[in-house]
């Protein structure tokens, strides 16, 4: 097997130079950083991963830490392809990817640290936490550098990336207030998620500005789960029978609805209109296809490992990266007849 010695002495350089050109320090000059990596190639050159990081201190290696994973989320692909846009970002950049996983029970037992440590990461990007877990107060004190998804928290070491949430949802309450609805109600996530709160703000400004009155008895949770948006649409629909439109703050939410509306014969379109958030390949299948805010997930993951990587190899910049939206109107929303 081909070791530093020997690359260095076909490439006629010092051992400390080809060390230098393999790990990516910029004092090598890119000529000979291109030689030495043609002859490391031509040897068939394979590094020692465990050396190298007890050398440097890095192991070239970041972790993708969900939060309240559960197989009931699997509809939503949502992890999946945030995960992809990382693992591709990733290994463009010569960073390997680990996944593990963790919940508020487990992060009272174990520190953020100690699972990063035992990891051996040199960076985290973190996804599903809630607003009062226990692991966000120790990111903002960790010296791991870290990327939030969806949590807009910065510093030197903590980056996030998010879409825009408030504007996605303003744009799905305008559409329905555009076909004529007045009466909108909402079936939000739960008050732990920070894109439930920006989703809420943006339902109230669209109202707002339409010169609509926002009523509280007009949104309940639903707890981004499809049995639970069900329960809770036939109450809400049963309380406040002038609802002519719902805007759901998730898909499966809106698919939850859409059943509790057939449950209780109305119609979707014609009697009630419904619109989603995140257009998840459901949304284009389902019956009627679902009208909704479509959000880039794999975007959301490549740009964490891009600005994740960014902060461990301390550069600067911004640490935080918002998304645009798109309204994908399809079959599940209409003209409020009744207008």
């Amino acid at each position: 097997m081909a070791t530093i010695k020997d690359i260095a002495k076909h490439a006629g350089v010092s051992v400390t130079t080809v060390s230098r050109a393999l790990n990516g320090y910029s004092d090598v000059n890119e000529k000979t950083r291109d030689k030495i990596k043609a002859v490391a190639k031509e040897l068939n050159y394979s590094p020692n991963l465990l050396a190298r990081s007890l050398v440097m201190k890095k192991t070239k290696t970041i972790g993708l830490l969900v939060s309240g994973m559960q197989i009931e989320g699997s509809k939503d692909n949502f992890t999946y392809e945030v995960l992809c846009g990382i693992n591709d970002c990733a290994g463009e950049r010569g960073y390997d990817l680990i996944l593990f996983s963790t919940n508020t029970e487990l992060q009272q037992e174990k520190t953020y640290n100690q699972l990063c440590q035992e990891r051996k990461v040199d960076g985290v990007i973190l996804q599903g936490i809630k607003t009062d877990d226990p692991y966000l107060r120790e990111v903002v004190e960790s010296d791991i550098p870290c990327v939030l998804v969806d949590i807009p928290i910065e510093s030197d070491s903590v980056g996030y990336v998010t879409t825009d949430n408030k504007e996605g949802a303003k744009k799905a309450v305008e559409h329905l207030i555009g076909l004529g609805h007045r009466q909108i109600g909402m079936i939000n996530g739960h008050k732990q998620a920070f894109v439930s709160q920006e989703r809420l703000e943006g339902y109230r400004l669209a109202l707002e500005e339409a010169k609509l009155d926002f009523k509280e008895e007009n949104v309940v949770d639903g707890a981004f789960s499809e049995s639970e948006a069900q329960v809770q649409a036939a109450e809400l629909l049963k309380k406040n029978p002038k609802i002519t439109a719902i805007f759901c703050a998730s898909d499966l939410m809106a698919l939850g609805t859409i059943k509790a509306a057939a449950g209780m014969g109305k119609q979707v379109p014609q009697a009630l209109s419904v619109a989603g958030f995140d257009d998840i390949i459901l949304a284009s299948y389902s019956s009627p296809t679902l009208t909704t805010i479509a959000q880039d997930r794999y975007q959301i993951g490549y740009e964490s490992a891009i600005l994740l990587i960014q902060i461990l190899e301390g550069k600067a910049g911004s640490r935080k990266k918002v998304l645009n939206t798109n309204l994908i109107k399809r079959e599940s929303t209409a003209k409020n007849h009744e207008a």
